[in-house]
């Protein structure tokens, strides 16, 4: 009876025992503090220089000299230049068109025959005036025979007057029958063939000077402010303040470049797109290969220089007009900035930061002030 009772009771002080010491040497567990790991962003360090600004358009050009051929006596077309086709190429003072000359020959025949007639009558008339004037001092004419002689003087004199101008008029129409070039250039269009009559007056070409070439450039009124175009001027600028620009175009699959300079600026604004027109122009004597009427060229215009510019991508921008600052302990800080403006994928900003300085390029998705992050430098990324 007493195995029974004390058997169990042993098991069950041991029991407690062995629970006891298990609670005792148990090791002590202490909460988990999780560590927060820093984000990854690129910086770019900031290094304020001097930049040379620049303004982008397009246009189309355009030759700077264009004009109709239009003869100034009407005929018959007897010859043609060869140059007389689209696309011709001729120099300044090139024969392009002769008109039959026959019945322009005849009438200046005709006025050589008159100008001797009125020479003779007026020769004739100025000595009967000096023989009248002769016998009227001894009182031997009367006064009306006078005035007889001095109206023939008169009027065979103004005969002889409208004969000369009849044969420089002759003598001009014969030489218009040669219609010649006015200028260095290309023709754009013909519309006259050989046989053919042609009216005083009428259109038979049209040609272009080529030794020059212009683009007409829109610029925003706001672009403006970064070239170095005088205000108030009129007319073409002087040659001191004339920007210089380059034109590019891809043509017969190559990459072309032409040099020029903006001459001019049209005086008004166009009102649909509120943009301001330069005129550039392109001399092709100095070009490696001349610039084509009707090619669509980008151009790159030569604005001011600035000093003290820091030059940053513009997915450093942040909400408004602010960056993010990596200060010295690694930490995020907000930092308002003044931008000067925006070209292409940078934005180019005039106060707001310090030489040295690092900036955030990468883009967050919640920055906070005050955040860790852990910067890298940009050139070190892309160079890896």
């Amino acid at each position: 009876m007493m195995r029974k009772i004390l058997i169990p009771a042993l098991v069950i002080v041991v029991s407690l025992f062995g629970a006891v010491t298990l609670l005792a040497t148990a090791p002590q567990l202490e909460p988990d503090v999780p560590v927060a790991i820093p984000t990854t962003v690129r910086v770019r360090v900031v290094e304020p220089e001097a930049i040379k600004l620049s303004v982008h358009s397009q246009g189309t050009v355009s030759p700077n000299m264009e004009s109709q051929l239009i003869p100034e006596v009407s005929g018959r077309v007897a010859w043609m230049s060869p140059t007389l086709v689209t696309g011709g190429y001729f120099n300044a003072g090139d024969t392009l068109l002769r008109l039959e000359d026959q019945d322009y020959h005849s009438a200046k025949q005709r006025a050589e025959a008159a100008l001797t007639r009125s020479k003779a009558e007026y020769e004739h008339a100025r000595f009967e005036y000096q023989r009248m004037k002769s016998l009227e001092s001894r009182q031997l004419v009367s006064r009306s025979q006078m005035e007889n002689a001095l109206r023939a003087r008169r009027v065979s004199g103004a005969t002889l007057q409208d004969a000369r101008a009849n044969i420089e008029q002759s003598t001009r129409d014969l030489a218009r029958t040669e219609v010649t070039a006015p200028f260095t250039g290309l023709v754009r269009s013909e519309n006259v063939d050989l046989g053919q009559f042609v009216a005083r007056g009428t259109p038979v070409a049209t040609i272009y000077a080529s030794d020059q070439a212009e683009v007409r450039l829109p610029i925003a009124d706001r672009q403006l402010a970064f070239l170095n175009l005088p205000v108030g001027v009129r007319g073409e600028l002087p040659t001191n303040q004339q920007p210089a620009v380059a034109l590019y175009a891809e043509y017969a699959g190559q990459q072309l470049e032409w040099h020029g300079n903006i001459v001019r600026t049209e005086a008004q604004i166009d009102t649909a797109s509120r943009m301001v027109k330069v005129i550039a122009r392109v001399d092709n004597a100095d070009q490696t290969a001349p610039l084509s009427v009707g090619l669509f060229v980008n151009a790159d215009i030569e604005g001011l220089t600035v000093e003290d510019i820091v030059v940053m991508p513009r997915e450093a921008l942040r909400n408004g007009n602010r960056v993010l600052v990596v200060d010295r302990d690694n930490k995020l800080r907000f930092r308002s900035i003044e931008p000067l403006r925006f070209y292409r994928d940078d934005v180019l900003i005039k106060s707001g930061l310090r030489a040295g300085e690092r900036v955030c390029v990468s883009p967050l998705q919640t920055p906070i002030d005050g955040m860790s992050v852990n910067p890298v430098a940009d050139k070190q990324i892309a160079a890896s």
